[in-house]
């Protein structure tokens, strides 16, 4: 099952649920995939791009959450989290710290990234192998322990 009919599948059982923070992130999803349908960018809703497309809400889900704690608008960034979590559940699962660093580690050996130099070389590998299960800022974290920059 794709994306799209997931989430006409969802919405229809959160409607019957009464459950109003699932039925408006899963709104918002179904308003960017129709979006991204209509951009007439010729592009086909793959598995990558609806990845792509979640990952990006969940961005910006994350920092709008940080944003409210700094403001200290504790319920606003309880209402971002569960909308967080919401849109985590369609994305695959997300790898541990530990797994990550694993990963990480196999793809610098893999293209010989050994030393800070090769930071440009492995970040970019690492952020595609690991597309959608990591965020990109955890990626980087774990390159640089990697590398021994941190």
């Amino acid at each position: 099952m794709n994306l799209s009919e997931k989430i006409n599948t969802d919405l229809k059982e959160a409607m019957k649920a009464n459950d109003s923070i699932r039925l408006q992130t899963i709104r918002s999803i179904r308003a960017q995939i129709l979006e991204f349908e209509k951009s007439g960018s010729g592009k086909k809703l793959d598995s990558e791009e609806e990845i792509k497309l979640l990952s990006t809400a969940s961005k910006k889900r994350k920092e709008a959450m940080e944003e409210y704690l700094k403001a200290g608008r504790k319920d606003l960034a309880a209402t971002e989290e569960a909308e967080l979590n919401i849109i985590m559940s369609y994305l695959p699962k997300q790898l541990s710290g530990e797994e990550l660093v694993a990963k990480v580690k196999q793809i610098a050996e893999n293209i010989g990234a050994t030393s800070n130099s090769d930071f440009s070389k492995l970040m970019p590998a690492a952020i595609k192998e690991l597309k959608g299960q990591a965020d990109g800022k955890t990626v980087k974290e774990a390159v640089e322990k990697i590398l021994g920059m941190k």
